[in-house]
């Protein structure tokens, strides 16, 4: 293992001139450049956010990785960083996402399974062991406890050293897709909205390079399409500004860290398109909805994953082809960051190989084509412009559409999106199982005999070491302090201050998620779906 304490490198630089050594220009297009275009980095930012581009700095390399012990969570993590990964992404095991510790009975069977178990500070601080948090940046894939884990993390940057302003990531903190797409609920709507707008605020006033929300589009894996998705995304995002306006923050004050997070699968055409409606969209309704007044604010700056429900158990090698176009795409789109799923994700945790695999697609994608040299490189394209007109129409149909019915939190309060988004899906299946979309491998060109994929394996005493952490963690502890702070956590609940920082007193007096969470839900109880779901 190199040293963890070294600046970890970037990659390459780009070599600004195809292999013939003809010079490649920073952007291509009409002069004067179309109004409904622009040129990067100016509004309404169809062309990409920054001027350069990926010249000046290529997309965030991450790998979505956690699995089992903060132990063996840590190992992968160095792992990747020495494979040339540029940014973290942490997930996080079912019973972290909904609050509970490894010894809660809601938890048996599910601890460290599909990401890293984490109850207390101790976890976190060895997951991030040896990894300079100053110099690297995180996401993290979490929502309902999204609060506590981003107390978590910044009590373990102060413990390296790291000042407020040096801290730098990325916590999802979508409440609003767990209730629409994915079901990763703790406390009911209103309850989650405010612990989520306090993540906001908070970061907003205490972490100024922290992104305190990933707006993210859950909904395409669970169905939608891509217009849908892109537009049941953006009405989120119209909500979460709404909440942090109606609390009295300035709409500039913490607009320039909202980010947003997409799917993108192999249509790479509606992709390109729908990334590119979606920008100059999200820029004239910050403008003119909302009066922004800073460029920062109207930028929508967009984290994907390439993979998700794209990716196939059948011949899941193929899936390495699948995650190339589907990078190339975000690479054509001017995209942020990105994450590779691993060919072998549909089956299990992804192994070393399968992961280390899926960051040199990006690596190959970045520095090995002509993509990253000029900024949005299908611009122009008869195609591409048409398309991307075509697919704002599209979006602007359904945000239209939620927004008559009383946006985006009341169409989720009612099932509206949900039943929209399982119609959806059943289309979906039922073409695949007609062949009327084809998949390779799964309804055309099967293999009968696949060769075999090895697959990570989890060690079935983890749930029990687990378990033992925890309980001598309790008994090590201060019992009185965190009593005490989870006595201030229920009281401030109980009243209309901001929850983060009592949260993170009660993370410093090391009591547990399971804990803090089972103080919030003694105060707000717990959401309960619509009836017809």
């Amino acid at each position: 293992m190199a040293d963890d304490t070294r600046e970890k490198p970037t990659g390459p630089r780009l070599t600004l001139e195809t292999r013939s050594g003809v010079p490649v220009a920073k952007v291509y297009g009409p002069e004067p450049p179309l109004d409904a275009l622009g040129r990067p980095g100016e509004f309404p930012f169809t062309r990409g956010i920054f001027r350069d581009m990926y010249r000046g700095k290529v997309w965030t390399m991450r790998q979505y990785a956690g699995f089992g012990t903060a132990h063996e969570t840590n190992e992968r993590f160095r792992y990747l960083l020495d494979a040339g990964q540029t940014g973290l992404s942490l997930a996080f095991d079912l019973p972290t996402q909904l609050g509970y510790d490894p010894d809660a009975p809601e938890a048996e069977g599910e601890v460290g399974r599909v990401g890293v178990a984490v109850a207390s500070l101790d976890d976190m601080m060895e997951i991030f062991e040896n990894i300079p948090l100053g110099r690297v940046t995180t996401s993290m894939t979490i929502n309902a406890t999204a609060a506590i884990l981003l107390a978590l993390y910044e009590e373990t940057a102060k413990a390296q050293g790291v000042p407020a302003d040096r801290i730098a990531g990325t916590t999802q903190n979508d409440i609003l897709k767990e209730f629409g797409a994915r079901g990763a609920w703790v406390l009911p709507m209103d309850a989650s909205m405010r612990l989520a707008v306090d993540v906001i605020q908070y970061a907003t006033e205490c972490l100024p390079r922290w992104n305190p929300i990933s707006i993210a589009s859950h909904y395409r894996d669970a169905g939608a399409t891509p217009a849908e998705e892109m537009a049941y995304t953006l009405s989120a995002g119209r909500a979460y500004v709404r909440a942090c306006m109606a609390r009295g923050m300035d709409v500039d004050a913490f607009a320039p860290r909202l980010s947003f997070f997409f799917y993108t699968y192999t249509n790479f055409f509606e992709e390109v398109a729908k990334y590119r409606a979606g920008r100059r969209m999200w820029a004239r309704m910050m403008r003119e909805e909302f009066f922004a007044k800073s460029p920062e604010s109207w930028r929508l700056r967009a984290a994907c994953v390439c993979g998700g429900h794209s990716l196939t158990k059948a011949e899941p090698l193929n899936n390495i082809a699948r995650t190339t176009i589907e990078t190339m795409a975000i690479a054509c789109s001017g995209l942020q960051s990105c994450f590779t799923a691993a060919y072998d994700e549909a089956l299990a945790i992804p192994t070393e190989l399968a992961a280390r695999t899926a960051l040199r697609v990006q690596q190959i994608v970045a520095y090995e084509t002509d993509v990253a040299l000029s900024a949005d490189p299908l611009g122009g394209s008869y195609f591409v412009e048409a398309l991307t007109d075509e697919m704002e129409a599209k979006i602007r149909a359904v945000v239209d559409d939620i927004e008559g019915k009383g946006g985006m939190v009341e169409c989720l309060r009612q099932g509206t999106v949900q039943r929209a988004i399982g119609q959806r899906a059943y289309e979906h299946e039922r073409k695949v199982l007609a062949g009327e979309t084809p998949i390779m491998g799964v309804n055309y060109f099967r293999s009968e005999d696949p060769p075999p994929v090895e697959v990570h394996a989890v060690d079935p005493a983890l749930e029990e070491a687990q378990i033992a952490r925890v309980v001598a963690l309790r008994a090590r502890r201060d019992g009185d302090a965190a009593k005490r702070a989870l006595g201030d956590l229920e009281s401030a609940a109980r009243g209309a201050d901001n929850l983060v920082p009592p949260i993170g007193a009660a993370v410093r007096a090391r009591a547990t998620i399971g804990e803090i969470m089972a103080t919030l839900r003694r105060v707000f109880g717990e959401y309960v779906p619509p009836r017809d779901f």
